[in-house]
């Protein structure tokens, strides 16, 4: 589930507790946890509404000023059932920390050696992961299209490529670019990989 920033930081902070969505079937679980731009948010409920039920403090629960406003950007899509997913703040993306945490022991280096080579070998494209972070090291904040061009590929597929090792710790996004975290820069300087 995707949530704009506004509505993620309203999670974070409590005054965002509920999203609506219109969905053929429910696109969530209850339990389930997803990360956002504030941290990671935990579905409580999901529920079936009438959306001429929807108050305006249910709209303004949801990030919304008014109900009438809320049932006007339901009406943008075209599906037949109008889903109230209760939601609240799981806590910080577990990944900032890790990508913090730059004092890696040799067992560390050996294990993010092991996933990189794994991320290679399952590739289509050939090796890729020691390009990536050169790449993203020396053009810190570039744009991804830009990044991608100068790999010979396409940005999508690059951008999947990079959340991979983001999702390791290696890198931090940024409105335009990423850059190699704490932990990646300690990783390149110990690593034997080229």
């Amino acid at each position: 589930m995707l949530l704009p920033p506004k509505v993620a930081h309203g999670v974070a902070d409590g005054s965002v507790t509920l999203a609506y969505r219109r969905w053929a079937k429910p696109d969530v679980r209850v339990g389930a946890e997803f990360r956002t731009v504030s941290g990671v948010v935990r579905v409580d409920e999901v529920d079936v509404v009438d959306p001429d039920t929807i108050s305006d403090e249910d709209a303004r629960q949801a990030g919304w000023p008014d109900a009438a406003r809320l049932r006007r950007q339901l009406d943008k899509v075209e599906q037949p059932t109008t889903y109230r997913v209760r939601l609240s703040w799981a806590g910080p993306d577990p990944r900032v920390a890790l990508r913090e945490s730059a004092d890696l022991t040799d067992a560390d280096v050996a294990d993010i050696d092991a996933r990189l080579e794994r991320l290679d070998r399952a590739s289509s494209h050939g090796p890729w992961t020691m390009a990536t972070l050169d790449v993203i090291r020396r053009r810190p904040h570039t744009r991804a299209p830009d990044l991608a061009e100068e790999m010979g590929r396409e940005r999508d597929p690059f951008k999947i490529d990079v959340r991979k090792l983001k999702n390791l710790g290696l890198t931090r996004s940024f409105e335009v670019g990423y850059e190699v975290s704490p932990r990646g820069l300690a990783y390149l300087e110990r690593t034997t990989r080229r």
